[in-house]
Order: structure tokens, then C-alpha cells, then sequence
């Protein structure tokens, strides 16, 4: 899509055109998914709220400045609807506590090959008040003291759950690459762990170098 057809879906969406509307939609789906994909807990979850989001962007499109690139408008628009759906559906979400837990150092994750969705589902399963911290640190780049007002927490609310995030992740990680799992029902399901490094995660995963 050249930048003329870009803003030729902008002015029609400003109209209300909903071909236009339904044209940014499908353009940008895969870059908005992937955004509330990494808030969210699942699929169906990250869908809510890349709806909601977009619901926005049509609704706002008349405040985009066209000197600003629309994918960064429309991926804050995206952020802050997850940080919407956060604070809607938080309930005293610090309750996972793992002071007590065995520090893990980078260094025993040198070793272990991940792959992008793997680290993504590593995420997702992260409490959500550990995974919104996480995700607007080591990915969006903002400071503990804007997330904590992001977020309404204090700033040291925020470092303790990065702190938690990234310990968790890491246990996680150490998990991946045993040969298989115990489902519950009395049979074992292997595990696949394939394509990346953990050095290799900043790259793929981390686009601001910040190494769980």
C-alpha cells in the first residue's frame, strides 16, 4: 500500500465510509493483533481488545496528524487500549508473590532456543498486572515512573512486578526444554523448542535490548 492509498482509507474513513473502514481494518490487522497479543491472556482476549481499539481509531481518525506515521498513532491507540482493558478488569491483580522465589541469572538461559510463539505464550500466561509492566518496560520503553502513572501503581509497584515478570519468565524458560509434560490425564506431550537463542531475543522478541 503506497502512503497516497493510505490517506486516501484516512479521508474515507473520516467520512464514515465503511468499505474504507473495513479496507484499514484488514491492512492493519496482523500489526494490531500482534500489539494486544502480548497484553492479552489469549486470542479471543487480544480480539476484544484490538476491536475496542479500532473502534477508536474510526472514531478518532479526524485527530491524526498525516505528518506523523500512522502505524505509530494507531499502535499507541492499541497500547492504550490494552492499558484500558487493564485497569477495567484489575482486581488487586498483585497477589502472585515471589520474593521468596530462587533468583535465576541469565546465565543458565545461554543455552535454551526458543521460538517467537513461545515466548509470546510465555507471556500471555504471565499474572496481568506482571505481564502490562512487562510489556510497556521491555517493549514499549516507558519509564517506571510513567508506567506507574499509566497504570495508577507507584513506580516501586512497577519495578517489583517487572522484577516478577522477568523472574517468571525465566522459570518458564528453564521449563521449555524438558522432553515432555505431564497433560494430567495420564499421558506425556512433548515439547518442541526450536528456532531461536535467548541471546537472540532482543531482535525478535525485545526491540528495546532489555534480556529477561
Amino acid at each position: 500500500m503506497t502512503e497516497e492509498d493510505l490517506h486516501q482509507l484516512i479521508r474515507g474513513c473520516a467520512k464514515q465510509d465503511r468499505k474504507c473502514q473495513k479496507m484499514l481494518y484488514k491492512a492493519f490487522y496482523g500489526f494490531a493483533m500482534g500489539i494486544c497479543l502480548r497484553y492479552a491472556g489469549n486470542r479471543d482476549e487480544a480480539a476484544e481488545v484490538m476491536n475496542q481499539g479500532f473502534f477508536k481509531v474510526f472514531t478518532h481518525i479526524d485527530r491524526y496528524d498525516h505528518d506523523r506515521p500512522f502505524k505509530a498513532w494507531l499502535g499507541r491507540i492499541m497500547m492504550n487500549a490494552s492499558i484500558d482493558h487493564y485497569r477495567a478488569n484489575l482486581k488487586m491483580a498483585y497477589t502472585d508473590d515471589l520474593d521468596k522465589a530462587e533468583h535465576i541469572s541469565d546465565g543458565e538461559l545461554a543455552d535454551k532456543k526458543l521460538s517467537y510463539d513461545e515466548l509470546l505464550a510465555m507471556v500471555q500466561l504471565l499474572p496481568q498486572a506482571y505481564r502490562t509492566v512487562f510489556n510497556l518496560f521491555a517493549i514499549e520503553g516507558y519509564g517506571h515512573d510513567e508506567i506507574g502513572e499509566m497504570l495508577g501503581i507507584s513506580a516501586g509497584t512497577s519495578k517489583s512486578n517487572l522484577h516478577k515478570a522477568r523472574q517468571k519468565l525465566k522459570q518458564m524458560i528453564l521449563k521449555a526444554d524438558q522432553p515432555y509434560t505431564d497433560r494430567g490425564d495420564g499421558k506425556m506431550t512433548y515439547s518442541s523448542v526450536v528456532a531461536i537463542n535467548s541471546t537472540d531475543m532482543n531482535g525478535v522478541f525485545f526491540n528495546r535490548g532489555i534480556r529477561i
